[in-house]
């Protein structure tokens, strides 16, 4: 496995490849990541596929901030305004980021893209649906145990329409994820299956799959799944 690191602005960028493969176009999985968990994730994803990839996650990023759509008041006691500035991270993440971690695959990787799917858990997975409406760089997406209680967001996906329609879309949660006092929160498991079947209704390859637990709980493991899922 080769492992390489760079940084573009504050975000820290880790690319996963097995350089011993002979395919000459891989897919590329762009992961935005709470914790710097990317070799776990790319271990985790080999025990479920043979398919061939390239990871590449994300970190050092301002959670509340970089991947809320809009403007939130905080949940909890101790944590973040949700400031909705997605947009601003969207554009680095399209316009330098993506570019630059396409490069190296090209010139030191030796290899071409065959496509580019965003993953994210938790709020990420809420950032990875939103970004279809608002460019078309990724045919794919993963959503584990996304944020789809997110304020308005049903209603977002109703009044705009996705900028390229994804191949692909995965959905999962845990199966106590609903069992909160949190009038927002406890609506997540009504509203991804309503997203699920809203964007197979329309077309695109989708799956719900739900695990044991609560949100918190075999996270890597979740992300390997959906992971392997997109790949077939």
């Amino acid at each position: 496995m080769i492992m390489k690191t760079i940084k573009v602005e504050d975000k820290k960028i880790t690319l996963f490849y097995n350089e011993m493969i002979d395919n000459k176009r891989l897919p590329m999985i762009i992961l935005n990541t709470y914790e710097e968990d990317g070799e776990e994730i790319w271990k985790e994803s080999l025990k479920l596929t043979d398919k061939n990839f390239i990871l590449v996650t994300i970190s050092n990023i301002n959670w509340n901030q970089d991947l809320s759509p809009w403007y939130m008041d905080k949940l909890f006691k101790g944590e973040e305004d949700y400031s909705g500035k997605a947009d601003n991270y969207l554009k680095l993440l399209v316009e330098r980021i993506v570019p630059e971690v396409t490069k190296i695959v090209m010139e030191e990787f030796k290899k071409e893209i065959s496509y580019y799917c965003l993953a994210g858990y938790s709020l990420a997975g809420l950032f990875a649906i939103y970004s279809l409406y608002k460019t078309n760089v990724f045919q794919r997406v993963i959503s584990a145990s996304g944020s789809l209680w997110y304020p308005n967001f049903s209603s977002f996906i109703k009044d705009y329409e996705l900028l390229n329609k994804p191949d692909k879309i995965y959905f999962s949660l845990g199966n106590k994820e609903k069992n909160t006092k949190n009038e927002l929160m406890k609506e997540v498991e009504d509203k991804t299956k309503y997203l699920e079947k809203y964007y197979h209704n329309q077309g695109i390859e989708t799956i719900y799959e739900e695990n044991e637990g609560g949100h918190f709980q075999d996270v890597n493991i979740r992300i390997a799944k959906g992971i392997s899922w997109i790949l077939k």
